[in-house]
């Protein structure tokens, strides 16, 4: 991991609202985004923005996350997720998030990441799949 990756580092990505986000239990003229998906968009963000300090051969993990859901986002609208660099402690990364529609704050909370090195874990996760999944699931080798 680059020595670059410091406190206080962060990124705004925007997002539209498309239907796959959507939940539509208020019906379907008020589709709003769904808290698995805002989950989904804050990881996602955050290991893209990480990839720029992650050397060859490394990537991350997410390794937990605590946020608040307040606000109805509807079908459509732009979602705006900010993340900032809370702490970098070895290979941990912690990240402070937020995330504003045009009208309101919706979301905030934290999210961990560790920086691996993808050979090692795709040696460690093969190893358990050798152990635990049915030789019809194995992949082809």
């Amino acid at each position: 991991m680059k020595d670059t990756l410091k406190v206080g580092l962060g990124s705004t990505r925007r997002i539209m609202i498309d239907k796959p986000r959507t939940v539509d239990f208020l019906g379907e003229q008020l589709r709003v985004y769904a808290t698995p998906e805002l989950v989904r968009d804050f990881e996602v963000a955050c290991r893209e923005f990480l990839l720029d300090f992650c050397d060859a051969g490394e990537d991350s993990v997410g390794t937990g996350i605590n946020i608040t859901h307040g606000g109805a986002t509807l079908l459509g609208m732009a979602v705006d997720l900010t993340l900032t660099v809370a702490a970098v402690e070895g290979r941990k990364v912690s990240f402070e998030l937020v995330a504003r529609d045009g009208a309101e704050e919706i979301s905030r909370g934290e999210h961990g990441r560790f920086v691996i090195q993808v050979d090692k874990l795709r040696a460690k996760v093969a190893a358990k799949a050798a152990l635990t999944v049915s030789p019809a699931l194995q992949p082809a080798a």
